[in-house]
């Protein structure tokens, strides 16, 4: 294990010839090129700055361009999605312009400051793409049946299920068989419920998900460029973010894509004509609680076998993004660290931010010049002392290594002024428990309670590895009575009803979740209580509805 962590310090420590490569400081006099007009940036032909000076000059040209590109996008788009009302065109314009033009502007932005492509092909591409759409959807607009573009999605959608339901019933031949497909295979009415849900569903989790992505990339990007990141590795950082950001707003939009479901329907009185031929509230409800059923039981999968697999991939490239020391992370439970030194490796079984505490420690230190270990040091505690600014360790020993033999001495509570590393230094963004499932953390609980530590609040993470995945249910639960109370107000009002039900959630939960930690109430009891409350208001309004 030790072989592999100084393998990992040769490869990525800083070095002196690093140093002596670190670019120079700016020339004096040298503006940004945000601050120059664009005259002068027209005459710029050549300097250290060249090509940021070539990004901005013909960025403020295309810029002013891409609204026109844009808008010729958003006019047929506009007119096509006219049944989805406001709901769709609020979703087209953050697809649109946040996710396809700004994600596509920046990325190729990167490719050009890194010299892979030409500035003004990297600057104009996105306005050629839109325009190029918005021409070919234009001309969709004067040929007849092609201009509802969602429509025609979900019919896509529900011709396939269509389809499906047809080959099933080919193949059955006997009349018992022909009564079990009937049980079955879902009906007409399921079928146009879940394509329209599971439409808007996908709609909104890729909207979220694509949101929280772009964001991300504009944290980091200062870093990014700062430490030198090939924008790949970016690239790579945000595919593995995703599992976690799926698991995470997946609940939120199984919620928002119910209420637009039922808000559409309402509005456009089909919910109405249901009624009329003797489809209950009930009955329409049915296809979309047994999909969060699915769901539910597919996030708690998912956490198991992969979210935690990806948490731990991307935080190793979140702190390689953001040049934070090297540590390990194929076992959670078990830290290495290099130290700021470069010639100390920590190791520690257990680490309390807010309590500046770590348990099960082990210090190799080393010869800066051989690598030869000359101390280890090893305790069950330590803490941070900070007017001395060093750390604490208790009921330990340490081993000196020395050409004449080796010395073991052990000690009660004493310091070692070389380990100098502050708490902030061992800081992780991501904790365990979002890099373990249930099993690993379950072992990892009772580990620490053999130890004699207190494991409160990792207990109450490990019953919400059950309770969280069971949200989708709990989420479609609660939106279908309030997607029948909106009524005709339209999908719009669905969807600030979401935020106030997510929200809400989000604020039982954590307040839920501290008390747990603080051991004011039982761990299982403070992870599930937050689902307990909301069933049981999903249940209330759902039995109160006039079906």
């Amino acid at each position: 294990m030790m072989g592999k962590g100084l393998e990992a310090h040769d490869a990525s420590a800083p070095r002196l010839d690093m140093a002596l490569d670190a670019a120079p400081p700016k020339e004096q006099g040298v503006r940004s090129s945000s601050m120059m007009s664009t005259s002068e940036l027209m005459r710029y032909r050549a300097g250290p700055n060249l090509i940021e000076y070539k990004i901005e000059m013909h960025r403020r040209f295309a810029l002013p361009v891409a609204c026109l590109m844009l808008a010729m996008v958003g006019i047929p788009l506009g007119i096509a999605t006219r049944k989805g009302g406001k709901s769709a065109g609020y979703v087209n314009a953050v697809f649109l312009a946040f996710f396809c033009y700004y994600l596509s502007s920046i990325t190729l932005i990167g490719f050009a400051r890194q010299q892979k492509l030409p500035v003004s092909l990297a600057i104009w591409l996105p306005d050629a793409a839109f325009g190029l759409a918005g021409l070919f959807l234009i001309y969709r607009m004067e040929r007849p049946g092609d201009r509802d573009l969602l429509a025609g999605a979900r019919n896509w959608i529900s011709g396939h299920i269509e389809a499906l339901k047809s080959r099933a019933g080919k193949h059955g031949g006997a009349p018992r068989f022909s009564d079990w497909r009937t049980l079955l295979l879902p009906q007409v009415v399921d079928t146009y419920i879940l394509s329209q849900f599971v439409f808007y569903f996908a709609l909104l989790l890729t909207s979220f998900v694509s949101l929280t992505l772009i964001y991300n990339f504009f944290e980091l990007m200062n870093e990014m460029v700062k430490n030198h990141i090939p924008l790949m590795k970016m690239f790579k950082y945000l595919f593995f973010l995703t599992p976690e950001l799926i698991y995470r707003t997946l609940p939120v939009s199984v919620l928002v894509a119910v209420l637009v479901t039922f808000g559409i329907l309402s509005k456009q009185n089909e919910v109405i004509a249901f009624r009329a031929c003797g489809v209950s509230l009930y009955r329409l409800a049915l296809p979309i609680l047994a999909c969060g059923t699915v769901l539910s039981a597919g996030l708690f999968a998912f956490d198991f076998y992969y979210v935690p697999g990806a948490n731990r991939e991307q935080e190793a490239l979140r702190n390689e993004i953001k040049g934070r020391p090297t540590q390990t992370y194929v076992n959670p439970d078990r830290k290495w660290i290099m130290g700021s030194k470069g010639s100390i490796i920590y190791y520690y079984r257990y680490f309390d931010g807010p309590a500046e505490m770590m348990a099960g420690v082990s210090v190799f230190e080393l010869d800066p010049k051989s690598f030869h270990l000359v101390r280890q040091i090893s305790a069950e505690t330590g803490h941070w002392n900070r007017p001395q600014k060093t750390w604490v360790f208790e009921n330990g020993w340490y081993s000196d290594f020395e050409p004449s033999g080796r010395t073991v001495s052990r000690y009660t509570a004493t310091t070692f002024p070389e380990l100098s590393d502050p708490p902030d230094y061992f800081l992780k963004e991501q904790v365990p428990e979002q890099q373990m499932n249930f099993i690993e953390l379950n072992h990892y609980i009772g580990d620490l309670q053999r130890s004699g530590f207190d494991t409160v609040r990792l207990q109450v993470q490990f019953f919400r590895k059950f309770s969280v995945p069971l949200f989708a249910l709990i989420m479609a639960l609660l939106a279908v009575p309030f997607s029948f109370m909106v009524g005709n107000r339209g999908a719009m009002t669905g969807i600030g009803l979401s935020i106030v039900i997510a929200i809400s959630y989000w604020g039982v939960s954590t307040l839920f979740e501290k008390v747990g930690d603080y051991s004011q109430l039982p761990a299982a009891m403070a992870a599930w209580s937050p689902d307990v409350v909301f069933t049981l208001a999903g249940l209330y309004m759902l039995l109160r509805l006039r079906s």
